[in-house]
């Protein structure tokens, strides 16, 4: 049996290309990542099974399935090369020149807010840059960022695992959207009326930003009837028009909503603001092109 100690046959190059395998878990993106053609890692692996005298990445659906010994490695390589990392001075990322694949999770509610700026920044400064936006339930997004399918993710996020990272790009109040006929002249949107009409809910499956809606209204012991529930921001307003549903969301998503006939006001109850924020695996610590496209995804956020 081959010791698994004998670290005079392992050098650095293998245990980066290991640190790569664990976190995309897949052959070509994690070559993608190295700059290095696919026969080559897969030689590594070859060369790091032997050595460690374990299988550690098993072909499964959609990629490599870490073994036991795969996964226990994870954790102190990444560690271990951040360390390696910050004592050589870090990595370099020359944007102009650089040529990479971003993979990043979003609603279209994040989508309309941020991708607009962030692609126009990434032409005139990045052109080599590519992004591969996605988005799936809040559960499904947070498992991606873990596994290393997604380098960047944007939403809200109340919990999150111990290892994965989150910044705040802004703060988000709500606002109401109704169709102005619908109110009797000179009416304002009261409590009372609020409750007797129905409501349109945008929600991926879990709830979502409307949480905070109904959370509010359960501390003064009221609910809403939802009448309509769907999948998309962007359909939302075109529901609301001609209707008595009231539409509440998130005040940014309806920027220029107003141009489409609807009339806008504050809800006839206090909700709590939300954090719109960015999350990411700790094992990017060190990858400066991450930190280059965390501060360009933050711009991207700022109002105006």
């Amino acid at each position: 049996m081959h010791q698994t100690n004998n670290l005079r046959a392992v050098d650095l190059n293998l245990l980066v290309i290991l640190d790569a395998l664990l976190s995309e878990r897949h052959l070509s993106r994690a070559a993608e990542r190295l700059h290095m053609s696919q026969p080559a890692v897969s030689h590594a692996l070859a060369r790091l099974r032997h050595l460690l005298d374990d299988p550690l990445l098993l072909r499964g659906k959609g990629g490599f399935q870490p073994t036991a010994r795969a996964l226990a490695l994870a954790r102190p390589l990444a560690e271990a090369l951040q360390s390696v990392r910050s004592v050589l001075g870090g990595a370099v990322f020359e944007a102009a020149t650089a040529q990479r694949v971003f993979r990043l999770a979003m609603s279209d509610y994040g989508a309309a807010l941020i991708l607009p700026a962030l692609l126009r920044r990434l032409r005139v400064e990045a052109p080599g840059i590519d992004v591969a936006v996605s988005y799936a339930s809040r559960s499904a997004v947070v498992a991606g960022v873990q596994d290393g399918e997604i380098d960047l993710a944007l939403g809200v996020f109340p919990q999150l695992p111990e290892q994965l990272h989150r910044e705040t790009l802004f703060e988000e109040t709500f606002m109401c959207a109704l169709d102005p006929a619908s109110l009797a002249p000179g009416e304002s949107l009261s409590l009372q009326t609020y409750l007797a009409r129905p409501h349109v809910l945008v929600a991926s499956g879990e709830g979502g930003m409307a949480a905070e809606v109904d959370a509010a209204l359960a501390q003064l012991g009221q609910a809403r009837r939802i009448a309509v529930r769907v999948p998309y921001w962007t359909v939302a307003p075109d529901v609301v028009m001609g209707t008595d549903l009231i539409l509440t969301v998130a005040r940014r998503a309806l920027q220029g909503i107003e141009a489409q006939g609807l009339a806008l006001c504050s809800a006839p109850f206090a909700i709590a603001p939300f954090a719109f924020e960015a999350i990411r695996h700790r094992r990017t610590d060190g990858d400066a092109g991450i930190a280059w496209l965390r501060a360009a995804i933050a711009s991207a956020a700022e109002p105006g």
